[in-house]
């Protein structure tokens, strides 16, 4: 079961990228999903994003919606301009807490489709980059649905 679970966590690392800056700088963005939604209405979107080298998470963006904004954690909380993410530590957007949410959705999005975005990502020396995400729409994240799926309980 430990080995399908990894095979289950490699196969949800949907975006990789290495800095053209800094050839040993490298980027990964684990488990992307977001939230079904109505046409005109906001969704959120949560992954779990390392930088081997620091940077900030600066902006997104997507077709499917008018706008692409980093929320603090927190129910109603506001937005950020920008989401620090320190050298080799993950940090989880997540229900709750740090995410995305995407506003005035161009239509509905329905559980299984994938919905693409591109994540702005600014490194130490201030040279930016855009990192394409391909996010599942479904009600809970992959590692839930996993341990549900294996009657795990916490």
């Amino acid at each position: 079961m430990l080995a399908a679970f990894h095979g289950y966590l490699l196969a949800g690392c949907l975006a990789l990228a290495v800095w053209a800056a800094d050839a040993h700088a490298i980027f990964i963005v684990n488990q992307p999903w977001v939230r079904p939604a109505a046409q005109g209405r906001s969704t959120e979107v949560y992954m779990d994003l390392t930088s081997t080298e620091g940077a900030a998470l600066v902006g997104a963006r997507s077709d499917l919606a008018a706008a692409v904004t980093i929320r603090a954690p927190g129910k109603g909380a506001g937005d950020v301009g920008r989401l620090r993410l320190p050298a080799n530590a993950m940090i989880r957007l997540a229900p709750g807490g740090y995410r995305l949410v995407l506003s005035k959705l161009a239509r509905t999005i329905k559980l299984g489709e994938r919905v693409m975005l591109a994540l702005t990502i600014e490194a130490a020396d201030g040279a930016r980059q855009d990192i394409p995400v391909n996010a599942e729409v479904r009600l809970r994240s992959p590692i839930e649905d996993e341990h549900r799926a294996h009657g795990h309980s916490h």
